[in-house]
């Protein structure tokens, strides 16, 4: 985009507080949040640097959304550079994201926690504090009756669940409440979530009051803190901290390297230290401050976890809308020059800077394999019992450690085909990405448990389906590297080789495990055999392979089996 289109484009957008992405294809390169969307969106047709102008001359088209309060767009900022790892933002590499609240698109909508909605979904949030949400959730509920069941549970039920019994649900899946005056409660609900604390604190309130003359004390009391997060839930953008004093602090420290940072983590408990970590930062260019590193990583990191009661610093990021929401939360942010405090803070720095200059796998992994960057990779493996309970794992690795939000598993055909088993799951990933059916983002590796034919497999179904990512295989018996130049050994200790082996072996694991599953839920013939439980079907079929085996052993072979004596050989032959 030039100057001329992102003032065209400027003029189109609200004058309200939000975020707003500058997008080039799928492909999000920038999130920003905004008190302003439409004079923070102008101020780009004079770049402010080389960074920047290269991203807007990138950019095709520029996406905005509104929020309520400054708060909100602080939070949906960090939101949404979790999701899509824009290539511009300062990331910190983990996954976590806040949670949101969203009302499905469905004739009989469903109200749900969730961190990725649903297309057409009515969402609300994002919140910090998740615990208060499901509390508040739970109250819409039972205040209006609304279904929190997966569709699968919600089609062809004959009668009502669990929930309606509890009183958690007014049935519309049965019919014991009608669509029109479902719909009307939904609406209640949507009306308290955008603001109209009363709506669900009336009937809040004359629950307690009834409870109370009931002489129900304890049901009275619960009603009463589930009222008080109600009423609390809108204030602060929706979280509110009640101060403790600071019994709980975490000290922060940045080293940078490049545009690579490590942010280390101290955190204080009644005054000693319980715990110490390191988190890698991905900056869009070299020499990003320790300010802009902190301004990016506080936000996001707590994306998952209570705030503490202090936050102590090396130095201050420039970031208003942070302070506020940080203030709002009841957080102490100091910048420590003396005393204990500071040794603090000097600590952190010194636990950062160990990081800085380690070997790193990812970086390492991408020079060698010629490609730009790795930060996600995708591991795949097939496992089964002679073609039967045929499966498929997905496992994710992020940043170089494993995301389990972010596992797939898949039942496949049942043949005894490896070649045609690893193109059907790898099918199915690329078919899933690329009419948009996956909710996770492409990766930049594929690695494959197998050799170069379950490579070549892998390849077959990603050039059919047009699905344009690199992918390798692992063999297991020399650990050799499989790519598209041929086969490689690399050394034992060589860290890029070492987080190929944590790959494929945690998808073998993810495999294996389901396999098992599978197979020991099939139902079998076999079960049917009085005196055969699970365990003893299990060691049967284990013994001679499948039913047929079983069905073609004589009597003496059973009784080869751990726990088949002379009267259940007899049993399980005259069964079969």
């Amino acid at each position: 985009m030039d100057a001329a289109a992102v003032s065209a484009r400027a003029s189109e957008l609200p004058d309200d507080p939000g975020v707003y992405q500058f997008e080039a294809g799928e492909r999000v390169l920038y999130v920003g949040k905004a008190v302003d969307i439409r004079d923070r969106v102008r101020s780009y047709t004079d770049p402010r640097s080389e960074r920047i102008r290269r991203m807007v001359e990138a950019a095709v088209r520029i996406d905005f959304a509104v929020t309520d309060t400054e708060t909100q767009a602080l939070l949906l900022e960090a939101n949404l550079i979790k999701r899509h790892q824009p290539r511009y933002n300062v990331r910190l590499k983990d996954d976590k994201s806040y949670p949101l609240v969203a009302i499905t698109d469905h004739d009989a909508p469903r109200i749900e926690i969730t961190r990725d909605p649903e297309d057409g979904a009515t969402v609300f949030g994002p919140f910090t504090d998740k615990g208060r949400v499901e509390t508040v959730l739970k109250s819409v509920r039972r205040v209006y009756g609304l279904r929190g069941c997966s569709d699968h549970k919600y089609r062809n039920r004959d009668r009502p669940c669990l929930d309606h019994e509890m009183g958690l649900c007014t049935a519309p899946c049965t019919g014991e409440i009608s669509a029109d005056a479902y719909l009307e409660d939904v609406e209640s609900a949507i009306r308290f979530l955008e603001g109209e604390t009363g709506v669900l604190a009336e009937p809040l309130r004359r629950r307690m009051g009834a409870a109370a003359e009931e002489h129900s004390f304890e049901r009275a009391a619960a009603l009463r803190d589930e009222l008080d997060a109600v009423e609390a839930f809108h204030g602060g953008g929706g979280d509110a901290v009640v101060g403790r004093g600071e019994e709980f602090v975490d000290v922060l420290g940045v080293a940078s390297e490049g545009a690579e940072a490590t942010v280390a983590r101290l955190h204080s408990e009644g005054g000693k230290l319980v715990d110490r970590e390191r988190h890698r930062v991905d900056a869009p260019e070299s020499g990003a401050g320790t300010g802009a590193v902190l301004a990016a990583f506080v936000p996001q990191f707590y994306a998952d976890r209570p705030l503490p009661d202090a936050l102590l610093l090396p130095e201050r990021y420039d970031d208003p809308d942070l302070d506020r929401w940080l203030d709002a939360e009841g957080v102490s942010v100091r910048v420590p020059g003396a005393g204990r405090e500071a040794t603090l803070v000097e600590l952190a720095i010194k636990n950062a800077s160990r990081r800085v200059g380690e070997a790193d796998p990812t970086g390492e992994l991408a020079r060698r394999l010629g490609i730009d960057r790795i930060d996600r990779i995708e591991g795949f493996d097939v496992s089964h019992a002679g073609g039967r309970s045929v499966v498929g794992s997905d496992v994710v690795f992020v940043g170089g450690d494993p995301d389990k939000r972010g596992y797939r598993r898949k039942k496949l055909e049942e043949t005894n085909d490896d070649y045609a088993n690893m193109n059907l799951l790898l099918r199915w990933r690329a078919e899933r990405a690329i009419g948009g059916r996956d909710d996770r983002p492409d990766p930049d590796l594929l690695l494959i448990d197998g050799g170069a034919g379950q490579r070549n497999a892998a390849r077959e179904a990603l050039a059919e389906t047009g699905w344009d990512v690199p992918v390798i295989a692992l063999a297991k018996a020399e650990e050799r590297v499989i790519t598209a130049d041929g086969s490689r050994t690399w050394d034992d200790d060589d860290p890029a080789l070492h987080l190929l082996q944590r790959v494929r072996d945690e998808a073998h694991r993810f495999a294996v495990q389901y396999h098992r599953t599978v197979r020991d839920t099939v139902s079998t013939p076999l079960d049917e055999v009085p005196g055969v439980g699970p365990e003893l079907r299990n060691r049967l079929l284990g013994r001679f392979g499948s039913v047929e085996g079983v069905r073609a052993a004589s009597a003496e072979e059973l009784e080869t089996v751990d726990g088949v004596g002379a009267a259940t050989a007899e049993t399980i032959d005259r069964a079969l």
